[in-house]
């Protein structure tokens, strides 16, 4: 799947609160969260390096989808995820222009990609 993504030097602590802060200023709240690695150490004993998932909705981009299509429900809320890797924290988000294909959604994916990337860009330049 195609991800609207970067990799940071920051630890994921720090690469979260700025993902947090971007995604506000896009419009954009986070309603839910699953830290993963603690979830697998928990459940199935196993650890894992940190990984967590940020479930990220904008009302009004979802408003509008599903007044097009209500099975857009399957897709919210857009999940974030944030993972450590070798060199600091790899951030990556579902592109909407590839869940939600389709003429009648073009516009709506089109500019909530934008705001996306402009999230992305604020971390690389973090």
């Amino acid at each position: 799947m195609k991800a609207i993504e970067t990799t940071v030097s920051a630890s994921i602590t720090d690469a979260e609160a700025i993902v947090r802060s971007a995604l506000k200023d896009q419009g954009f709240g986070v309603l839910t969260e699953i830290d993963v690695a603690a979830t697998f150490k928990e459940k199935l004993g196993i650890d894992r390096s940190p990984l967590k998932i940020l479930g990220a909705c904008n009302p009004d981009f979802a408003n509008r989808a599903l007044n097009i299509d209500p099975s857009v429900s399957l897709l919210l809320p857009c999940n974030v995820v944030l993972e450590t890797v070798a060199d600091g924290t790899h951030v990556s988000i579902a592109d909407p222009r590839e869940l939600m294909p389709g003429d009648q959604f073009a516009d709506l994916a089109d500019e909530a990609s934008r705001r996306l990337m402009a999230v992305i860009a604020v971390v690389k330049g973090a």
